[in-house]
């Protein structure tokens, strides 16, 4: 109490503490008249300042825009606002415009002839992996005029007007198999090999074989007895063949084609006939005969 009363009792003292109070106030007036405005809504306050003070409202803006042009390469940004156009875009071609502008590639802009007429050149392996690179490629390469066409080249051009019922892809792969199942038929005499003729054939009692000699045999077992003859009396027989014409149904299957023996330079018809069981497909009929003379020399000419 006497420290307090002998304070307030001194006037040197409280004018000192006085003038600091005002001086310090003084002070803080100024430092928040000197802080810089805070920026509204991503440099708006700005804009407004600017128009505020001049009259006029600021329309330039920054831009960065990146143009990748052809070659990979990355334009300048324009940093200063403009309209000028990028001096790093290089000209596109023609066809990449307009690749670009309706979504087509170079093979969708083709006529469908030319398509099929390209397609055409590819054998059947080609053709299979073509339609497995894209969706694209997968509709030209499953065009049913390109596997007609492709049939006619590998098969027989005797079918033009057959309409196969689930295409002609699916008509050419079933086409395919017979012939591939008649070739090892060939190949099952040319090798002597009695095991694998008997799987060839279907076990039933109405399947026929009529060798090149004239003679009829009747059921599975009469069937393969006759092949077993064959085989142990033919010594190694060299033949050709020509002239392959396939036929194929949805459960049935037959295969004409001429055959020529170096032996006795012979020639034969033969037709093969086979049926679809329990998924795969079995020679149910085998006829072998010698063809007359005005044949022979047709063939031979040819």
């Amino acid at each position: 109490m006497e420290i307090i009363s002998l304070t307030l009792s001194s006037p040197q003292t409280f004018f000192v503490a006085l003038i600091f109070t005002l001086l310090s106030f003084f002070l803080a007036l100024l430092a928040v008249r000197l802080l810089p405005d805070k920026p509204k809504s991503g440099g708006a306050a700005s804009a407004t300042s600017s128009s505020s003070g001049s009259g006029k409202v600021c329309t330039c803006s920054a831009r960065h825009r990146e143009e990748v042009s052809d070659s990979g390469a990355v334009s300048a940004p324009h940093l200063n606002g403009g309209t000028g156009t990028d001096v790093t875009e290089k000209p596109t071609t023609t066809a990449a415009v307009l690749e670009r502008q309706t979504g087509a590639s170079m093979m969708e802009q083709l006529v469908p002839e030319i398509t099929t007429h390209a397609l055409s050149y590819l054998d059947y392996p080609s053709l299979c992996r073509l339609s497995m690179t894209n969706s694209l490629m997968r509709k030209a390469a499953n065009d049913d005029n390109a596997w007609k066409a492709l049939y006619h080249k590998d098969f027989t051009l005797e079918q033009d007007s057959v309409t196969p019922v689930n295409g002609w892809k699916a008509y050419y792969a079933a086409t395919r198999v017979i012939v591939n199942i008649n070739t090892e038929f060939f190949n099952h005499i040319r090798g002597r090999s009695l095991p694998e003729m008997s799987r060839l054939w279907l076990n039933a009692d109405y399947v026929k074989c009529v060798h090149a000699s004239g003679e009829l045999f009747s059921g599975y077992n009469a069937v393969i007895q006759s092949w077993q003859l064959a085989f142990n009396w033919e010594q190694g027989v060299n033949f050709q063949i020509r002239d392959v014409c396939a036929r194929v149904l949805t459960d049935m299957a037959w295969v004409t084609m001429k055959t020529f023996v170096e032996i006795d330079t012979g020639l034969f018809s033969v037709t093969n006939v086979y049926e679809f069981h329990n998924g795969r497909w079995y020679m149910v009929h085998h006829h072998s005969s010698v063809m007359d003379g005005e044949g022979e020399q047709q063939i031979v000419q040819g």
